[in-house]
């Protein structure tokens, strides 16, 4: 394709940048886009991934058919199949009526599988049949259905990885996988930068009737250094919420500091727990609150030594008793700031409170403050829509 071809790809679709990447990246959905090859999109969360099935479905024989996308991480476990594949009346308790599933629905079109690497591992043998005969059965039939589908999957996970941990099927990787397009991270397009802040300050002034913000040279610099961990969808955030906040439309180094967040999750230190103690970490929430009853356990162990101490109830020898009944009243000794926030932190958690409790909470205070929308609240707690969904199902939150 020349470079005209993409330029017009990237003006009717909104792309902003010049990155050698991403004109690849576009330029591969070109060329396969009049084909019925399977595509996979990998790339971090916010990069733009859901462009290229547009991008693609829009310049084959089929731009005129059904275009559906499908996020397959924010439909539950029990209900995936009926919503891909359809079902028939009383095939389950609320199978009501017949039901078509998006193959077909989308007979002659092409289906986007949004994280796709989220599919249960029952839907993806039904899966892998339709991408290598294109049959499929409905939840509930004995009747085989043919339909004719073109796929678009795209992740945010490493495949491959998930194959070998024995979560992802390895023949429907290979199926997905025919023509792999990867779309670079934001921090790794630093030419692309500036020009998506201006877009997007561009984008806001319109939006708000403002004039638009602009950076000085230090800020600049600041902006081309940040990591951008979620990618073009956080500066778009980060410029819209200058553009409302700020009064000073020139953003200062100092500014653009307060607007960005403290610590990258990159730069926090991993805490790995013993290997022996058998403990699985799901998150970086949940490590916080295993160090914080942790060190409340620690707290409330010393107090009790000392209390046996005192008592005669602890093997010690009579010097060490003495000297405890002897020493001068026990001080509160001030700890570290951290470590005593820490504390009372821990404080405030019920004794008995456990792992699983603190996340139920978590989960509800998170659908409480997004009044009860899940994707948001998913958003919020850094967990996939299936995830989240599974989480409320199990915990009772309905």
């Amino acid at each position: 394709m020349t470079n005209n071809d993409i330029q017009q790809v990237k003006q009717r679709f909104g792309i902003i940048g010049n990155n050698a990447e991403l004109n690849r990246a576009i330029d591969v959905a070109l060329q396969v886009a009049p084909t019925d090859l399977s595509v996979l999109i990998t790339g971090e969360s916010g990069v733009g991934k859901e462009y290229f099935p547009q991008i693609i479905h829009l310049n084959s024989p089929r731009k005129h058919a059904q275009y559906i996308a499908v996020n397959c991480g924010a439909i539950p476990e029990g209900t995936i199949d009926s919503e891909l594949f359809g079902h028939e009346k009383g095939s389950f308790t609320d199978a009501k009526d017949l039901r078509k599933g998006y193959f077909e629905v989308a007979d002659g079109g092409t289906i986007f599988l949004d994280e796709v690497g989220e599919l249960p591992l029952a839907t993806q043998v039904r899966l892998l049949r339709v991408l290598e005969s294109g049959e499929f059965l409905k939840v509930g039939s004995s009747k085989v259905q043919k339909t004719n589908v073109r796929i678009v999957a795209a992740t945010n996970v490493n495949l491959a990885e998930a194959v070998e941990n024995h979560k992802f099927r390895e023949d429907l990787y290979y199926r997905l996988n025919t023509v792999p397009i990867r779309i670079p991270p934001l921090r790794e397009r630093s030419e692309d930068v500036l020009l998506l802040f201006r877009k997007f300050a561009s984008d806001s002034a319109d939006k708000y009737r403002m004039p638009a913000i602009s950076l000085n040279e230090d800020a600049k610099q600041l902006l081309l250094s940040y990591r951008w961990p979620g990618n073009v969808r956080e500066l778009k955030n980060i410029v819209e919420r200058i553009s409302v906040i700020e009064e000073n439309r020139e953003i200062t180094k100092d500014v653009l500091q307060f607007h960005l967040p403290n610590i990258s999750m990159e730069k926090l230190p991993v805490l790995i727990p013993h290997a022996d103690d058998g403990k699985v970490f799901n998150s970086e929430r949940e490590i916080l609150y295993q160090v914080l009853f942790d060190m409340k356990k620690d707290v409330n162990d010393l107090k009790k030594l000392v209390h046996d101490i005192m008592n005669g109830n602890a093997p010690v020898n009579t010097v060490e008793k003495e000297t405890f009944k002897a020493a001068a009243p026990v001080q509160k000794v001030p700890l570290h700031p951290i470590h005593d926030a820490a504390i009372q932190d821990a404080e405030a958690v019920e004794e008995s409170m456990s792992l699983l409790d603190v996340e139920k909470d978590l989960i509800r205070r998170a659908l409480d403050r997004n009044r009860g929308k899940r994707r948001n609240a998913a958003a919020d707690l850094k967990i996939s829509e299936r995830t989240l969904y599974r989480k409320i199902k199990e915990y009772g939150l309905e």
